[in-house]
């Protein structure tokens, strides 16, 4: 088939967005679409009209129609059956089929159309690509994202802090008699003769200037052991209890942990990075998987890579140890300034030149892995989703899921079911716990970690109106601390005298796409 344009239009006529897809004028794409209200005859079901250049196929959807413009030689099976998919991608980014809720996402609905078509011929994509296409999920946006809101909240804390002592100093200052003005130095605009609130503007009266921030830090704010100190999370009696309540209202994520000292709490503001050394080296694995519904492995993928980064020159001229535990055939490469001789017969991670020093305050990739797998036995986390039909119209689901390496501990698990346009699943056990997300048509099943311990677990509802197709594909999602290759940082060396370099280690593996078609 060869599509022209696509179109969501008014009963009236009135065209609410339109897509081409082919070289074509605009004068002539809006001729066609003016065209198409007077060819429709009134009274009568159609589900095309023809002219002696195009085809128009059409879908009425409450008060709008989705159209598509096609060529004549073009397949009307397929013309209908692409119809279908576009008219369900509307319901996806739009909660009422009306003018103003599609005008509002023209924008993600045209990112959609452009999945659905590509010059004018249709792609093989089904609706949950479409949204994870257009969703455009980037691990490392989240990264910079989550460290950015650290430095961000750590200036704060800073600043907080330096105007909690210039208040003692006051305080302190006004006990002691002959003592004017003890906040010399710095402007004690705002602070008159009343106690310090916290909710004042501190960059405006105090003359400070955080330091720079690093992103390993995670700010922890305490409070006094006594009884009458002790915080509490929305009260107002207090400056850190007002400060919490103005992270709150910014949208943040504050938990109370408990301290050591008993009565004692602290706010700790998410994400947690992790403190690094002069010297650190990350350690990241990421996983393609695509498993069939029946059984069977069609794709299997890992991807490894070691990072290095030294931020103090005088370690720059190092070695690191390896420990290589790998059973499973992992093809491994260094970077080719790395000796490889020395990697292949010491399992150490230098440069050929000794002498000279790694690059300082840079992410340098020394070592990275590949895995390509066609068993099924290579998979650390499988899923066996059984759908069957319950003889009134829907679908009783079974899901399981099954932690095969059971040395890993994942955390953060997340299972993707799809389920038809305006389906309300009934859920009758769950291990874990479980989201409906109407708007984007899934059953999300949730769980905070899967180790040894809680190595399997299952899942049963029903949905009503369905088949067993349309609860796939099942996307899966989970991180880990642990390494799937078993490739390990033992230690990290001086090159003059092997000496022992202190030095901190990340380890992350996690899903780039898991799937079960």
């Amino acid at each position: 088939m060869v599509l022209i344009a696509a179109a969501v239009c008014t009963k009236a006529g009135k065209t609410i967005i339109s897509r081409q897809f082919v070289e074509m004028t605009k004068a002539r794409i809006e001729g066609l679409l003016a065209a198409f209200p007077k060819l429709m005859s009134s009274g009568k079901q159609h589900t095309f009209v023809e002219t002696e250049s195009v085809r128009y196929v059409y879908q009425p959807l409450e008060k709008v129609y989705m159209l598509l413009i096609t060529t004549k030689a073009s397949n009307i099976l397929e013309d209908l059956e692409t119809l279908r998919l576009f008219a369900r991608v509307i319901p996806e980014y739009c909660s009422s089929m009306d003018e103003l809720e599609i005008a509002e996402n023209a924008f993600n609905l045209i990112f959609a159309f452009d999945e659905i078509v590509a010059l004018g011929y249709r792609e093989s994509v089904n609706l949950p690509q479409i949204r994870t296409f257009v969703e455009m999920d980037s691990h490392e946006e989240k990264v910079y994202q989550a460290v950015r809101m650290t430095q961000e909240r750590e200036a704060k804390n800073k600043m907080r802090e330096k105007a909690k002592e210039l208040q003692r100093q006051r305080m302190e200052a006004n006990k002691k008699p002959g003592l004017k003005n003890p906040g010399s130095g710095f402007s004690n605009t705002g602070y008159g003769s009343g106690s310090f609130k916290s909710n004042s503007t501190v960059g405006a009266s105090v003359d400070f200037t955080p330091e720079p921030i690093r992103p390993s830090y995670t700010p922890v704010l305490k409070t006094s052991n006594s009884g009458a100190g002790a915080m509490k999370l929305g009260g107002k009696s207090r400056d850190v209890d007002s400060f919490v309540d103005q992270l709150k209202e910014e949208g943040e994520n504050i938990v109370s942990t408990p301290l050591a000292a008993p009565g004692t709490k602290s706010v700790s503001v998410a994400p947690q990075i992790m403190n690094t050394e002069p010297v650190h080296l990350r350690q990241e694995e990421r996983l393609n998987v695509r498993v069939s519904r029946d059984g069977g492995l069609q794709h299997f993928e890992l991807h490894g890579l070691v990072t290095l980064h030294i931020s103090d020159e005088q370690w720059g001229r190092i070695r690191v140890q390896l420990e290589n535990r790998d059973t499973r055939g992992i093809q491994l490469q260094t970077h080719p300034n790395v000796d490889k001789e020395l990697f292949r017969n010491r399992g150490q991670i230098g440069l050929k030149v000794p002498s000279k020093p790694f690059p300082l305050n840079t992410d340098v990739g020394v070592l990275k892995w590949r895995l390509q797998a066609q068993d099924e036995t290579a998979l650390p986390f499988s899923i066996n989703c059984w759908p069957s039909e319950n003889g009134e119209g829907g679908c009783d689901v079974n899901i399981e899921y099954e932690l095969e390496q059971v040395d890993l501990e994942l955390t953060d698990v997340q299972i993707n079911i799809p389920l038809p346009i305006g389906c309300s699943p009934v859920v009758s056990e769950c291990d874990g716990q479980y989201t409906h997300e109407p708007r984007r048509n899934a059953l999300t099943w949730s769980l905070p970690v899967v180790d040894a311990s809680t190595k399997s677990g299952s899942m049963e509802f029903s949905a009503a109106s369905s088949t067993p197709s349309d609860f796939f594909p099942l996307h899966v999602s989970f991180a880990s601390k642990t390494s799937y290759a078993k490739i390990k940082v033992i230690e990290v060396l001086l090159v003059e005298d092997e000496s022992p370099v202190k030095h901190s280690v990340e380890t992350v593996f996690f899903t780039d796409n898991y799937e079960v078609v």
